[in-house]
């Protein structure tokens, strides 16, 4: 059971500006995002004020990349009535929470997050001692708990940042969820439940509370979740109350592990910017071809009759992704004995790259024709952002003592 209530099974996830979306992106991120968008309420953004914690002296890549990546997005399937599509820096309310938010989080909490030390070491070419580079996994917390998010799509890499923000939400609700007569709310909204749900209620409180049961504590949030009679304020104090905690302001998300991207790049390591070695979704379709008959393959395979091992080849790497077992027992006996040339191997690749990316070019086509239909679509989302945000800062001013009429 989740511990963050089922009317917030919400997801939120974004993506940095910089540079050309690949089939790298499109296997490690969007397709799974397109499976979330049908399944949980899904909120995609892109993430332009985390480019500049690494990019802030090179803005224009930010610029540029902005508009691309959300036409990117929409060609790959994304779908504007499915998800919220939007701009970070369009909704203010991230970094105010991020203010708030500062305000409490220990120094040596932001420290301790691994990718800090590691893109220091990777990016030493970059100044990277600033401020917002050290404070941009807190950024990170503001963006997921503005919304009050169950669900954030992480590789394992990345699950050190969700923990951090579950920490930032428990130290915040137990500074601030104890509004006062906080107790007494709960029980005058414990009545309003009647007396057959106030005294299961009761029952499960205690067992929880008592005696750990967790199954307890999962059924006395379903049973909050379907009273009719109680406002959202009590229902949150009542998922509180049944911890023993106070109100729950801001609730903590969930890891929502994400398969690790198998998308090799041309070389044989992972496809990336970093290593040249990428396929970008909107490439035209000659350059695609070009680039995939001209991979390296076998070094051993020096002529045409020479055996080779597909373990050592690139090539066969993509055939993992893009063919099915019957190809790949084709490819394994012709290039062991011989029987078929690397021109051969690559042409199956070739065909599945360029009929997998046709759709989505034929799609982005029609977008990049029509950029009012884009702008709507992100001025739509950021005003559904807004107000979702905007409901959360009431909260977390409220608590916090910051509301002044």
């Amino acid at each position: 059971m989740s511990s963050v209530p089922t009317h917030y099974q919400r997801v939120l996830s974004g993506m940095r500006p910089t540079g050309q979306l690949h089939l790298g992106h499109y296997h490690g991120v969007l397709k799974n995002w397109l499976r979330l968008q049908h399944e949980f309420e899904c909120f995609f953004f892109v993430a332009d004020w985390h480019a500049l914690t690494t990019h802030y002296d090179d803005t224009g890549i930010i610029a540029d990349s902005v508009y691309d990546m959300v036409v990117d997005w929409l060609a790959a399937g994304i779908n504007p009535g499915s998800a919220k599509i939007f701009i970070q820096s369009q909704v203010p309310q991230h970094a105010e929470l991020h203010l708030l938010l500062s305000m409490i989080t220990p120094l040596s909490w932001l420290e301790r997050v691994p990718s800090y030390k590691d893109q220091q070491e990777r990016l030493k070419e970059k100044d990277l001692a600033t401020y917002g580079f050290l404070g941009y996994p807190l950024l990170q917390s503001a963006d997921i708990l503005i919304y009050r998010a169950s669900q954030v799509p992480v590789g394992e890499d990345q699950v050190a940042h969700v923990e951090l923000t579950r920490e930032v939400a428990r130290r915040f609700n137990h500074l601030y969820g104890r509004e006062p007569g906080f107790e007494d709310k709960a029980e005058s909204a414990i009545k309003k439940m009647g007396k057959k749900n106030a005294k299961l209620y009761n029952e499960l409180r205690r067992k929880y509370q008592e005696k750990g049961d967790h199954e307890a504590l999962g059924t006395a949030r379903a049973l909050l979740e379907s009273q009719q009679n109680i406002t959202l304020g009590d229902r949150e104090r009542l998922f509180g109350y049944v911890e023993g905690a106070g109100k729950i302001i801001l609730p903590e998300p969930q890891a929502l592990l994400s398969k690790a991207s198998k998308m090799p790049g041309l070389d044989g390591q992972k496809m990336s910017k970093s290593y040249h070695n990428t396929i970008a979704l909107r490439a035209d379709p000659v350059a695609v071809e070009q680039k995939l008959r001209t991979m390296p393959t076998d070094p051993a395979r020096i002529r045409r009759t020479d055996p080779g091992d597909p373990s050592k080849c690139p090539v066969w790497d993509l055939h993992q992704v893009y063919s099915d077992d019957t190809t790949k027992d084709w490819v394994l006996q012709g290039c062991r004995s011989a029987a078929i040339g690397c021109v051969d191997c690559k042409q199956p690749v070739i065909d599945a790259v360029l009929q997998e990316l046709k759709p989505i070019q034929e799609r982005a086509k029609e977008y990049l024709g029509d950029t009012k239909l884009v702008q709507n679509i992100i001025n739509e989302g950021v005003a559904a952002a807004r107000d979702e945000a905007d409901d959360t800062l009431v909260e977390v001013k409220k608590a916090m003592g910051l509301r002044y009429r």
